[in-house]
């Protein structure tokens, strides 16, 4: 009788030591995340949080995306973005700035820890900035009520407010640094996107307990609005599950080889050509870069310049999710321009031409080297853009669904966050990413692919 290959991941002590771990620093995580920000006004965060002022649904938004950390202001309410952030500047810097772009060609493994240690230097500013940003935003949408008892920079609330600002950075290095203990010990080389997994998959029972609660709408319009979510919920995850298993193969003939006294022939191979490469990372680029002008925003709107302080509520109210259609186009341009970015960066990385021809390996009609280079990387910008589009229409899926049904939008736009394409896109790809390290693992170990369990 055949056992299943799950039950293999106990019996097998090294995969069992990084599941062991896995889960030890994701349930660790969820621990750190309900420790509130010393000071911090819970009445206030819960009436700014439950509001529908303009520009609250973009606190909505990050609430979502950060597991309900910033709902009780937590001191990972930042979670991982600012050192998302910090990569995306650096990511963009490297092919501007030629000194950068000549440092990563020369020595691609020196250059990768040099971005590495630069994306922490730059985290910890980002993080301390972004921290501020959050306060001043809770301060304007509560009508000028601290969110943060005597914060203020002069007098006795310096040091009370300087605490508050390295706890909540504090708080974002945390999260990093827990992500960098599952990428090296654990079940995923990327610790940081299963992180943001955590919190995306935490906060999505209570925005359909959010839903079901909602007295602006009568029980069987909840029902129905619930039955409806969970129809789209099924049908995007079998479209992104399809839109991910998309190859392009590459004809490929390998040279022959000699077998004792014999040359055998040349074999016939294929190179897979993914249709999305990049997989969810756009998605988490596009979130961290949009909420970046919210932030700015923040630190202008209590100034005592009238004008000032306009063009950041008109700034704020243009990147709020919830009432503005300019935060959605930004956000499908970004994900379509950060798809191609991304899967460009990746794709220059493995030099697939280079690696052909080290072997002897050739694609039929086209020389080898750096023709077969080019002629890949035009097979993967075709092949790319119905992924980009596809993926920019499914991060923008939620707002598509106000237009088409305006009614469900009442009461916040949080409810609608249990249908959020861009929470849905990164946690399909980070369980595909897993499970793939784990058959992977279980390979590694002699098992039989046939007994795994899909």
């Amino acid at each position: 009788m055949k056992r299943s290959a799950w039950r293999y991941l106990w019996t097998a002590p090294d995969i069992r030591r990084k599941l062991l771990i896995t889960i030890g620093i994701l349930i660790l995580y969820r621990l750190a995340a309900q420790v509130p920000v010393p000071g911090a006004d819970r009445e206030v965060i819960r009436a700014v949080m439950s509001g529908t002022a303009p520009g609250t649904g973009f606190l909505q938004l990050l609430n979502f995306l950060s597991g309900g950390t910033i709902a009780n202001f937590s001191v990972l309410a930042m979670g991982v973005y600012p050192y998302i952030t910090a990569q995306i500047i650096l990511q963009i810097l490297v092919p501007i700035v030629p000194a950068l772009k000549a440092k990563m060609e020369a020595d691609p493994r020196e250059g990768q820890q040099w971005m590495e240690r630069w994306t922490y230097y730059l985290a910890v500013p980002i993080a301390a900035l972004q921290a501020l940003g959050q306060i001043r935003l809770f301060t304007y949408f509560s009508g000028g009520i601290p969110v943060i008892r005597n914060f203020g920079f002069s007098g006795a609330n310096l040091l009370p407010s300087l605490a508050v600002i390295l706890s909540m950075t504090a708080g974002t290095m945390f999260a990093i640094w827990l992500g960098q203990i599952i990428s090296e010990y654990g079940l995923r080389r990327q610790g940081v996107s299963l992180i943001i997994f955590a919190g995306i998959v935490a906060g999505l029972p209570a925005n359909f307990v959010r839903l079901m609660a909602n007295p602006l709408i009568d029980v069987w319009t909840r029902v129905l609005y619930v039955a409806i979510a969970l129809v789209v919920l099924v049908v995007t995850i079998f479209l992104i599950v399809v839109v991910y298993q998309g190859r392009r193969l590459i004809p490929v003939m390998y040279p022959s080889q000699r077998v004792g006294r014999r040359m055998s022939l040349p074999v016939k191979g294929t190179l897979p050509l993914p249709v999305n490469m990049a997989g969810m990372i756009p998605l988490i680029f596009a979130n961290s870069l949009l909420a970046l002008p919210g932030v700015v925003a923040g630190f202008f709107l209590t100034s005592e310049n009238p004008t000032l302080a306009g063009i950041a509520a008109g700034l704020q109210r243009a990147f709020d999710p919830g009432q503005s259609g300019l935060y959605w186009l930004a956000y499908f341009i970004l994900v379509v321009l950060f798809t191609f970015f991304y899967t460009e960066v990746l794709f220059l990385q493995q030099n697939y031409g280079e690696q052909l021809r080290r072997v002897g390996a050739r694609i039929p009609g086209v020389l080898p080297g750096d023709p077969t280079q080019r002629y890949l990387t035009r097979v993967l910008r075709r092949i790319t853009l119905p992924g980009a589009l596809f993926l920019g229409f499914v991060a923008i899926l939620p707002y598509l669904l106000v237009l088409a049904v305006p009614e469900a939008a009442q009461g916040g736009f949080s409810a609608l966050m249990l249908m959020s394409s861009s929470g849905l896109i990164i946690v399909v790809g980070v369980v595909r990413d897993t499970v793939n390290l784990i058959e992977a693992e279980l390979k590694m170990h002699g098992y039989d692919e046939s007994l795994l369990v899909r």
